[in-house]
């Protein structure tokens, strides 16, 4: 049974699961679908073609799957997926894809979006992040699994974070992050590995040794990146060894580091 607020404006064609609860002044799209036990806040706006999986806390004046904040944007059917059990705080702003990024922005499960958070269109998120305050991801941007991004920090369109990262709050990150890394300033560059991530997460301890000799291999021997990575690719079994060279081969916009 569904606990709708006598305000709350739900457009027919509208698809709400079980155990759904909906606040004041709220407005529900007529193509937008609820997953089962989601809570949405007071005064929130859900439109376009979104999808929201179960479980989900959605805040009071969010504004989910309005139009991108794109110039190119012409009313194409575009669409914004959210999974399961994610945290959507107060005044934040998710928009969908464009034809231009492949139609979708996509976020996964158990994730924390807090207050101002913008997932701007054609953008990935993974599992298990947590943006704060005032996050703001550009368009096409890529987030992998288990990443922290601090509060104040924009990330320049098309821009790709890796697994297990961490962002320190009032850096600027215009260029590639690879897995495992901390990265701070402005502009954000490497500061090393985050440590304190991988030692919560890595139950093997060998796991991690391994990964900070492919760092050091890969940015401070003074070789060229992507030569190393190779390298290691061809000698080293180790699986997180092969996703940060992978990442490092496979980079577009750059990886920012104090060459030596």
């Amino acid at each position: 049974m569904n606990n709708i607020h006598k305000t709350a404006i739900i457009e027919d064609g509208a698809k709400l699961g079980d155990n759904i609860t909906i606040g004041a002044y709220t407005v529900i799209g007529k193509n937008v679908k609820i997953g089962n036990g989601t809570t949405i806040g007071s005064h929130t706006l859900i439109e376009g073609k979104t999808t929201i999986g179960e479980k989900n806390e959605i805040f009071s004046h969010a504004t989910i799957g309005s139009i991108p904040q794109d110039l190119k944007f012409s009313g194409e059917d575009v669409e914004l997926i959210i999974g399961n059990s994610n945290k959507i705080r107060e005044y934040t702003l998710f928009n969908p894809g464009t034809k231009g990024g492949g139609s979708i922005t996509k976020i996964g499960d158990n994730n924390l979006f807090m207050g101002y958070t913008h997932v701007a269109h054609d953008v990935m998120v993974g599992n298990n992040c947590i943006f704060a305050n005032v996050a703001t991801l550009a368009g096409h941007v890529e987030i992998a699994d288990n990443v922290v991004v601090g509060g104040l920090t924009p990330i320049h369109q098309f821009c790709k974070v890796g697994s297990n990262v961490m962002i320190a709050g009032g850096s600027v990150l215009t260029q590639d992050i690879p897995p495992f890394c901390l990265a701070e300033g402005n502009r954000a560059v490497l500061r090393g590995l985050n440590l304190t991530g991988l030692r919560r997460r890595f139950k093997n301890r060998e796991d991690i040794d391994e990964i900070k000799r492919a760092y050091k291999a890969i940015f401070e021997s003074g070789n060229a990146i992507a030569d190393v990575a190779k390298e290691l690719l061809e000698t080293n079994n180790n699986k997180y060894v092969h996703e940060l060279a992978d990442f490092v081969i496979s980079t577009k916009r750059g990886i920012p580091f104090n060459r030596k």
